[in-house]
This record gives C-alpha cells, structure tokens and sequence, in this order.
C-alpha cells in the first residue's frame, strides 16, 4: 500500500525543529509580556464573511487564496488567513473594549493561504500577531514599532530594516485616488490583469504589484504622503518623532502599502536582504475604523503580524541549540535490573528530572552508544551486582570519570542530579516514598 504524502504547501514540523519553535514562542511571549500584552486564542475556522468584510473583496487573499467551503448546513466556512479579523471579531463578540479602553493582545499559531509554495513561504504557515484596540495615539504606534524592532533584534536578525508610510485616511486618500487614477490614465493597458481590475476597486493595491512593467510604470506616480490631510500629517511626523527618540532607526518609503484594505494612517513592515525578492519578515499598520466595519464600535487600532517560518530561516542559531537532551540515561542489565531502572526512571522523572532507558535486551555498550546519541550527561549503569549492593557507577558523559551513588533514595539522587540542595518539585510524597521502598 502506498504512502500517503502530507499535502502539497503544508509543511511537517518535527521532533529536531519544535525546540527552535518554543524558544521563539516563548521569547514573544516573555517580551509582550513586558509591553502589557495578554494572549488571546481565536478559532483557526470563520465565517467566511468575516474576512470578505474585514480584510476586502479586492484583495489577493479573498480573491484567489482563501481555502473556503460550505460545511453540511450550508454556511460558508473559511480556514483564517490572516488573524486580525477573528482577534477583532473575538474582542467585539465578547464585549472587552466595556472592561477594558485599551486591549493589548497577542495570538500565536497557524494561517492558511492557497498560494505558489516557495523559501519561507507555505500554504499553511505561522503567525505571531500582535494588536492594540482602543487608542489613536501616536504613541501607541511609536511603542508597537519599538517592541517589534526589539524582538526581532533579540533573534540576531541579519541586515533588518525598518520601513513606513502614512497610508492616510477616508479624507484624503479619495484625493490621492484620484490623483493616481489620473496618472494612469492612458498607461492602464500596459499594466497587468490584476492591476486593471484593482484600478477599479482599490487603486492603492496597484502600488503592491510585484510584476516588474507595472512596477516600472508606477515609480513615476504620484506619492500618498504628498496628498496627507492636516491630521494625518501631524500624526506621521509625531510617530516618527517618537521613534527617533527611542533610538529606532526608519526609512520612509512613499510606495509602500499593505496588501489588506483596511490599514490607514500609519503602515510598516520590516524586511531583511537575506530573504531574496519576498523580503518581509514582518509588516503590520493602524486599521482604525475596522472595528466598525466588523459591526462594533467605531475604535481605533494598530497591530502587526510576524512570519514565523520566514524568521525561523534567518536565526543565525542552529536547531540543535534548542533541543532538550535527558540529564540521564539509565543502562539497565538484565530483566531484574531492568525493572529496578524502570521504577526508578519514573520516580526521578517525578522529581523533575529528565530520564531515559532501553526497555530491550541491548548490551551496554549499545546503551553507551544510545546515551551518548541522546545527548545525556550522566549514565547510571545498574546490572545484578549493583542490585545486591543497592549503589551503582554514575558515569559523566561530559567530563568523564565516574562516581559511586546509592539506589536506596531516589530523593537524595535526584537532588544530585539536579545539583542543588534544595527539595525537588514533587506531588505526592507518599506515593513516591512507597515506589522508592518498593525499589
């Protein structure tokens, strides 16, 4: 019978990856932290209306790349592909802008999107996905910048640049449609398919074309931030203001834009050269008024999203750095030893330390050889002989040599172990104590 191959675009994350993956979760979640932001989860499945509505029907992703279907009732289901319409959707559904005036959250795991797969790129890829709801202030966008500069430098990214733009608002963005309308004007044929039908809907989008004749045409065009409305304006210059005094190094890009609808005023995203053509690690932008789109209170809001895999390729870090190896390998000889080691094996890892053993026939210099593949930097070695004796040899597999230790107390070698003095975490001292008589 044939194997069944995982499905084209989606991508296996395995056993000598995941360390790699922790690490760089839990650093998120450590520096978010810091910045006042809580974790929310949100389904991975949506109405699909929700992302026709929020993200917008113009857009590449509703347009060509969503994976939807009707579900047995008839209702059109979409997996998400991008989580600021479900985190938003979660914040109004459940009321949390009445307990709270600012929400800052947080929400981390898998987007789905039917692309051409390529480097750092999958049909189904990951997210780090960061909002705040319920604050304009410039302030708020110089601190979001601040953080995400901060946790991409914490990885050693290579050659991170830092790029934004004022995309305005719905009072002067209408002028700056205009204006580029005017500008294509007679050169629309020589663009692209995709860019023909945008002019229609959303001109901006234009700016986004990453063929290479409509991005040739659209250099000459004219630039939003020459046509910014008195407030937008004086929001970009005090963003940016901010920025330079946190110490935050930016390059204005007048061409930029982001590739969903609803981004106004303030728009960034961070690239790296090591990434080839698709450059962006990162890129994100103030959405105020999508919270009113999305059927809530008009509120404004700010957030960005962070490409994991496309981070992950360029960690200088190798995966192995991240992998847990066991403290210790017990080599058990014989089917008596064998049930001592198994006993005892459990026992430690109760106390908090990290354990493995063969439960077959193997010799001990295949276990040697296991213990040392595994990593671990200690082997008990427990044959008959140490049975009677109740003590073993503890063997270092890092500095070599080897001690004597006895089996009686399993309390009492996992304080060895672990190197200190203090009492290990445990639950049930009663069972542990009958398991270490029984021994």
């Amino acid at each position: 019978m044939a194997l069944i191959p995982s499905v084209r675009g989606f991508k296996d994350i395995l056993p000598d990856e995941t360390g790699f993956w922790r690490y760089v979760e839990d650093t998120a979640r450590d520096i978010f932290t810091r910045f006042g932001f809580r974790e929310i989860r949100v389904p991975i499945l949506e109405k699909t209306e929700l992302f026709k509505r929020g993200i917008g029907d113009t857009t590449d992703i509703v347009e060509k790349e969503m994976y939807t279907f009707e579900d047995r009732g008839g209702e059109s289901l979409t997996l998400r592909p991008e989580a600021t319409a479900p985190v938003i959707r979660s914040y109004l559904e459940h009321h949390l802008y009445q307990s709270e005036p600012v929400s800052k959250l947080y929400t981390i795991g898998p987007m789905f999107r039917r692309e051409r797969p390529q480097k750092g790129r999958f049909r189904q890829f990951h997210q780090v996905n960061v909002e705040v709801l319920g604050s304009g202030h410039s302030m708020v966008d110089a601190e979001l910048l601040f953080m995400l500069v901060h946790l991409l430098e914490e990885f050693r990214l290579p050659d991170l640049k830092l790029e934004i733009n004022s995309l305005g608002c719905p009072l002067c963005r209408p002028l700056f449609k205009d204006r580029v309308l005017s500008f294509l004007e007679g050169k629309s044929v020589d663009l692209c398919a995709d860019c023909r039908r945008r002019l229609r809907g959303n001109p901006l989008r234009v700016f986004d074309c990453k063929n290479e004749e409509c991005r040739s045409i659209i250099e000459g065009a004219p630039m939003i931030l020459d046509s910014l409305c008195e407030e937008c304006i004086v929001h970009f210059d005090s963003v940016r203001r901010y920025l330079e005094r946190l110490g935050v190094d930016y390059t204005v890009n007048g061409a930029m834009v982001r590739g969903l609808d609803y981004y106004r005023r303030t728009a960034f995203e961070v690239t790296s050269t090591a990434l080839g053509a698709q450059n962006a690690i990162a890129g994100g932008g103030r959405y105020d008024g999508l919270t009113a789109q999305l059927g809530g209170p008009d509120l404004p809001g700010i957030g960005f999203a962070i490409g994991m895999e496309r981070l992950i390729s360029l960690m200088p870090a190798k995966k192995e750095d991240f992998n847990t190896s066991p403290l210790l390998y017990i080599a058990a000889l014989g089917p008596h030893a064998r049930e001592r080691a198994f006993l005892l094996a459990n026992v430690l890892r109760k106390k908090g330390i990290v354990v493995e053993m063969d439960y077959s026939d193997r010799g001990l210099k295949g276990q040697m050889k296991r213990s040392d593949k595994l990593g671990c930097r200690f082997t008990l070695i427990i044959g008959d002989d140490e049975l009677v004796r109740d003590e073993a040899p503890l063997r270092d597999m890092k500095a070599g040599g080897q001690r004597t230790v006895s089996l009686k107390d399993a309390a009492l070698l996992a304080r060895e172990l672990a190197g200190t003095s203090t009492e290990p975490r445990t639950s049930g001292n009663a069972a542990d104590n009958n398991l270490d008589n029984n021994q």
